[in-house]
């Protein structure tokens, strides 16, 4: 089973949250910075303030659905 990492950054701008999920979190969160994603370039620069591991896509899915709902968001905005 694959292993994927639901991350969050926050932007220096606004501190604006963003929640993804992917294999590879560093190279995820240099794409944000240069811009490659469409929904968070003009918020960047970004800093990651929280990774989770978890085996297999439809877990990681399933967990950041949940960081982006209230409650899951409420924990991300307390750290």
């Amino acid at each position: 089973m694959d292993i994927f990492y639901v991350y969050a950054i926050k932007s220096e701008i606004d501190g604006r949250i963003y929640v993804g999920f992917s294999s590879d979190v560093e190279k995820r969160l240099h794409e944000h910075n240069v811009g490659k994603t469409k929904s968070t370039k003009g918020y960047k620069p970004w800093v990651l303030i929280y990774t989770e591991q978890i085996k297999g896509r439809i877990a990681a899915r399933d967990k950041e659905k949940y960081y982006k709902s209230g409650k899951g968001k409420e924990f991300l905005k307390s750290l």
